[in-house]
């Protein structure tokens, strides 16, 4: 373990850097299934992929993935019964060992391809309080 920040470098935050790369780049060629994989791929239901969703865990998590509200009002918490809240995002920034994401929603449509619809809710997280990133098949999100 590293206690000088200055010259740690944080692993998740190295892979969401990649991925947003290929967000920005998406191409629909299959490769290694792995987070860091170097295209975004097409699949079956998938002519061309613009997002890797993920979850995120947190260090104290006890093994459940980070959520977050789908909507953007305050009074909104995931501990609020009745509350949206998704644990599947769409890494949009990354910055030293912060990242903002978009909070994905399941799509309501059964009869859509995609699984996904982007929401309005973002938020940003240090990627210190972050232990691991599960990476889910690549797809297609409208109005992202």
């Amino acid at each position: 373990m590293c206690n000088n920040k200055s010259g740690c470098g944080n692993c998740v935050a190295d892979i969401l850097k990649v991925i947003l790369v290929l967000q920005q780049n998406a191409c629909p060629e299959g490769c290694l299934d792995s987070c860091d994989r170097p295209m975004l791929g097409g699949g079956t239901n998938c002519l061309m992929c613009n997002t890797r969703p993920v979850m995120l865990y947190t260090c104290c998590g006890n093994g459940v993935p980070w959520s977050m509200p789908t909507t953007k009002d305050v009074t909104t918490a995931c501990t609020t019964a009745g509350t949206t809240c998704s644990s599947v995002f769409r890494v949009e920034k990354v910055e030293g060992n912060c990242a903002t994401f978009r909070v994905l929603q399941d799509n309501p449509d059964p009869n859509s391809l995609n699984p996904y619809i982007a929401t309005s809710s973002f938020f940003t997280m240090d990627l210190d309080c972050c232990c691991v990133c599960r990476c889910l098949s690549d797809t297609y999100v409208d109005c992202v």
